[in-house]
């Protein structure tokens, strides 16, 4: 059957967007994966197909309707985990998306105006999940991100599974600096133990630089990692 997205939107044109080229829509095409977006305006009570209001208590602009939000849901075909890409959500790192892509799919609410009901996201258990600390215009953006991270791990995706393994986040560290040819250019060289052909010598460099870079530009990534690491030679003392 395959993984299937189910995108539950106002604007069901956004999709696939980017996801239709590349790695995501090779995928697509091959029946790796499934699409399906669902027009939330279908489900409006009323011939303007409105599926907001003011809030109550009175404020600056719309709120996304339960009701309609929830025949929008019940119309659908989620297969899986539900959604709310949200400013105020959980920060989707690898971790979360290794185990949404794990799943049968996943089901994702484009949030747009002011935000959703609060009684939807209590009523349907939804999980909020965020990008990171800045707001969009809408979720679209977001659903695409995080279909597409989701994607590059399902089988047959990716042809080389090594590449996995060793990019960022694999190890809970950034990746490794990368050099091909030409060997000197701008009167830079790639370094010496990279063309050594000592593979031992390499991967001890690419580790030590992945910690290097992760210590530089994530100390939060870099104080999870020094955790992990501590408690893994705990473990091997105390045994």
């Amino acid at each position: 059957m395959g993984w299937r997205a189910t995108v539950l939107t106002i604007f069901p044109e956004m999709l696939p967007g980017p996801l239709a080229y590349s790695l995501a829509g090779k995928a697509l095409k091959a029946g790796l994966w499934r699409l399906e977006t669902v027009d939330i305006r279908e489900f409006a009570p009323d011939k303007h197909r409105s599926v907001d209001d003011a809030p109550f208590g009175g404020g600056p602009g719309m709120v996304m309707r339960p009701d309609v939000l929830d025949a929008a849901i019940a119309g659908s075909r989620v297969a899986g985990q539900l959604l709310l890409l949200s400013p105020r959500g959980c920060r989707l790192d690898q971790h979360r998306v290794r185990e949404l892509a794990a799943k049968p799919g996943v089901g994702l609410i484009c949030g747009r105006f002011e935000g959703v009901d609060e009684r939807l996201l209590e009523s349907r258990a939804i999980e909020e999940v965020s990008l990171g600390d800045f707001v969009l215009s809408g979720g679209e953006p977001a659903a695409i991100a995080l279909i597409d991270a989701c994607v590059r791990l399902l089988p047959g995706v990716v042809g080389c599974a090594e590449t996995l393994a060793e990019e960022s986040f694999a190890e809970g560290l950034l990746e490794y600096p990368q050099y091909t040819r030409p060997q000197l250019w701008n009167g830079r060289t790639v370094p010496e133990v990279l063309i050594s052909g000592d593979h031992r010598r390499i991967r001890a460099w690419r580790h030590a630089e992945a910690e290097r870079l992760t210590h530089e530009r994530r100390p939060d990534l870099w104080e999870r990692y020094s955790a992990t690491r501590k408690s893994d030679w705990d473990s091997e003392v105390d045994q």
